[in-house]
């Protein structure tokens, strides 16, 4: 039997190997906190809850989703982006229901690279979410990795791009608010970096998936805000945004071109939403005040764990947007054996170097465990400090 190589070359998914250390550690009797995986453990609103259920209720006979979502839901995703970011796009043609962000982005490279592609090359930030990457290679595409600049907050360094680079650059993507980091970039950014990416017929894509999650400071923009939106792609979800990461409800937004690419390659894949899950999707877009009662709870926790962490002898690094606490580990500590050593403590986190080699010295906290679990997390950790 033959596997593609990839299987075994990629080797585990970096957050599967978490289930195993803390296996290890809960058979030795430790008591575990776990600020390992990113996934929200809020409470999903009962009012989404309750739409879905409705949903369902008003769905006797289940039928197969339309690919293309359903059109009211594509009318609120387009409300949304109108109330959130003073972007109008025509729900028909510029917007794509997903089933999450995650699955549209690791297709997104498969619907623009194939065998003798002149453009076979996908340019992914690091540290970084790594799934972008994997998506690139199962596509068949070489991966160039852009190093984030700490001195620069944390946005990508294009310096190694030379002509030969952007000639064969078929896709470009970037994230923030970013995993890991936290940081936000300006919309300056997103304009120049659009404009560049016109300039050579390159997709520029944008990971937005905790565009709502701003502890401090300006709500982030866009890069669907760019004066000229051609080849752009947005990717959001609502699994941070409402809690809902078990309803796998994301949308992609953006040039009509593309959306209508992948329009075209979805109903082969078979990832469109339920239908009942669109008409709760329907009921978290419209609505804004479960998102700041989220936000706050995420910023009561931060508040709470920094002096901690910093009392460990952790320097936080990372900006002030996502629930991640990005941080440089104590000198002399690698990320992997500083991950250890916490867990011992029955602190769970996650090793810089998940999100790439450039994550090296590096831990990231996500605040997803309760108020209670951070308060104990944060005695522990300022124990370690003494």
């Amino acid at each position: 039997m033959q596997l593609n190589p990839l299987i075994e070359e990629l080797g585990t998914y970096p957050f599967a190997q978490l289930t195993d250390a803390r296996r290890r550690a809960q058979a030795q009797g430790t008591e575990l906190i776990d600020f390992g995986v990113g996934e929200p453990r809020e409470e999903t609103p009962a009012f989404i809850r309750r739409a879905l259920t409705q949903a369902v209720e008003d769905e006797p006979v289940s039928t197969y989703p339309q690919a293309a979502g359903l059109p009211e839901l594509r009318r609120a995703i387009a409300g949304w982006l109108d109330r959130r970011f003073g972007v109008r796009l025509d729900p028909g043609i510029e917007i794509l229901p997903t089933l999450g962000s995650k699955e549209a982005i690791f297709h997104l490279a498969q619907a623009l690279i194939g065998a003798g592609s002149e453009r076979d090359l996908v340019a992914v930030t690091t540290p970084g979410y790594p799934v972008p990457a994997r998506g690139a290679l199962f596509a068949g595409a070489r991966v160039l990795e852009l190093p984030l600049d700490p001195a620069g907050g944390w946005l990508p360094d294009l310096s190694q791009f030379d002509a030969r680079a952007w000639r064969r650059l078929a896709l470009l993507w970037v994230n923030h608010p970013g995993n890991p980091t936290g940081a936000v970039a300006p919309r300056a950014f997103y304009e120049e970096l659009a404009a560049r990416c016109r300039e050579h017929g390159v997709v520029l894509a944008s990971d937005e998936a905790y565009s709502e999650i701003w502890l401090a400071g300006e709500p982030p923009p866009s890069v669907l805000q760019v004066s000229d939106p051609t080849h752009v792609l947005a990717f959001h979800s609502l699994s941070k945004r409402s809690s809902m990461p078990g309803y796998r409800s994301g949308f992609v937004a953006g040039d009509p071109l593309l959306i209508a690419a992948l329009k075209q390659v979805r109903p082969s894949i078979g990832v469109a939403p339920q239908t009942f899950v669109q008409r709760a999707s329907i009921a978290a877009w419209g609505d804004e005040r479960h998102v700041e009662e989220t936000r706050a709870r995420y910023r009561a926790k931060r508040e709470l764990l920094l002096p901690a962490v910093r009392a460990a002898g952790f320097d936080p690094v990372g900006g002030e947007a996502t629930f991640f606490l990005w941080c440089r580990a104590p000198a002399g500590e690698s990320a992997e054996g500083c991950a250890e050593r916490l867990l011992g403590h029955g602190v769970v986190v996650a090793p810089g170097t998940f999100f790439g080699p450039a994550g090296e010295g590096h831990v990231r906290i996500a605040l997803v465990p309760t108020l209670a679990e951070c308060e104990r997390a944060a005695q522990i950790l300022t124990g370690l400090g003494r």
